[in-house]
């Protein structure tokens, strides 16, 4: 199976969010509020991944000086009653527990329909450089692990949710969150690190750059980047994820970071934690921003999609990939720029091959790429846009073809 295109019958598409903050860390929302509203907005799974920290333990927050302030809890109140809400006043203060996730999942978890996800976002940095690698499905809190470059932190704290993993038998994977927040992460610190497979090719949070400016290239330039490399490098590729990176529950805008921007779609057999990770690992799912994928395959050397088609808009899939041989020589260094400015490589890489209108795109490979994928840009406007203008898109995993 090829970047996990081959169609599998038995499984099924799963809508998941596997980043986003409750109050727990730096969100302004109590953490059932946040589940309730991914499961009514249709979600099958979601995994809240605070700031290290883990929904565990006794934590009592100031109800009035929190993120969310007394209107959040108004509403937190409202929502799961006054008998689930634990309150105490400590000299003056209004305090309220914050529930745990083994306390508050049994209100929303069904199985087959959905699921919660113990999740942490590892938050690191080197001198001035934020990183941030979210650990999916944990079951220990991972400290931030710290190293002397970006690279050895990123691979410091992969290699510690890898080690956890393997100390305790459960599934579970790293992905590095937002490489531009901060200008933090390059394309050669992605192509260095080692282990890690994910990365967010799409963040809803309107702070993180995720398409680049002037001087620095967007999160989709640095995924051809790292694919052409690694591949020309006789290595595994790197996976994009989609989300929302959500914080901000109470103003909807493109200055917040608002929940339902990203997701990913998932083709397994089971909604259960095992079956997630096997299908992504197995690169069987894709990233959205609205567009909705009924099919992937790739059968005969001929990537296909059936775009789930909505009335009133057009659909343009972009084939992208690049050519083995592709010129190495210009992968330079910004003229004036220090070494946190990704290099300059060859426009060869990362080329749209075919251009396709319509809900049933393929493209059948040459021989001589390295990979394809597709990118479905609908004429749909977002509803909550973390920037003007912005579309809907679903991004496909890479088909290798060649190494």
């Amino acid at each position: 199976m090829l970047g996990g295109c081959a169609s599998d019958s038995g499984a099924r598409w799963w809508k998941g969010n596997l980043h986003t903050h409750s109050l727990w860390s730096d969100g302004d929302e109590y953490p059932e509020v946040i589940v309730d509203w991914y499961k009514s907005a249709g979600y099958d799974f979601v995994a809240l991944s605070d700031h290290n920290t883990l929904a565990v333990g006794d934590r009592w927050i100031d109800a009035a000086g929190s993120a969310g302030g007394l209107g959040a809890l108004e509403g937190y109140s409202a929502r799961f009653g006054e008998e689930w809400v634990e309150r105490r006043d400590d000299n003056g203060t209004l305090e309220v527990r914050l529930r745990t996730l083994e306390e508050y999942r049994v209100l929303f978890e069904e199985p087959g329909r959905f699921l919660v996800i113990q999740s942490e976002e590892i938050t690191d940095r080197f001198q001035s450089k934020s990183v941030h690698v979210n650990a999916t499905n944990i079951v220990d809190l991972i400290p931030p692990q710290g190293g002397g470059s970006v690279v050895e932190v990123m691979q410091n704290n992969v290699d510690a949710v890898i080690a956890q993993r393997r100390a305790t038998g459960q599934a579970m994977f790293p992905h590095i969150n937002h490489p531009n927040f901060g200008w933090s992460i390059t394309a050669e610190d992605l192509i260095a690190v080692q282990r890690e497979r994910f990365f967010e090719v799409y963040n809803g949070h309107p702070a993180v750059n995720t398409d680049g400016d002037d001087l620095r290239p967007s999160t989709e330039r640095l995924w051809d980047i790292v694919l052409a490399e690694r591949l020309r490098q006789g290595r595994e590729v790197m996976f994009g994820i989609a989300t929302d990176d959500a914080h901000n529950y109470h103003e909807y805008d493109d200055n917040h970071s608002n929940p339902g921007r990203g997701w990913v779609m998932v083709r397994a057999p089971a909604l259960a934690p095992e079956e997630i990770i096997a299908a992504m690992e197995a690169g069987d799912f894709y990233g959205s921003s609205g567009v909705v994928l009924e099919g992937i395959e790739f059968a005969g050397g001929t990537l296909t999609l059936q775009v789930q088609a909505e009335e009133g808009v057009a659909y343009t899939t972009q084939f992208v990939g690049t050519r083995a041989g592709y010129p190495t020589a210009d992968a330079e260094a910004m003229v004036g720029e220090s070494a946190s400015v990704t290099r300059r490589y060859s426009d060869e890489i990362g080329v749209v091959f075919a251009e396709v209108a319509g809900t049933s795109p393929a493209y059948t490979v040459t021989g001589d790429e390295l990979y394809v994928r597709a990118k479905v840009i609908s004429s749909k406007r977002k509803a909550n846009p973390y920037r003007a203008g912005e579309v809907e898109v679903a991004w496909t995993q890479p088909v290798v073809i060649r190494r």
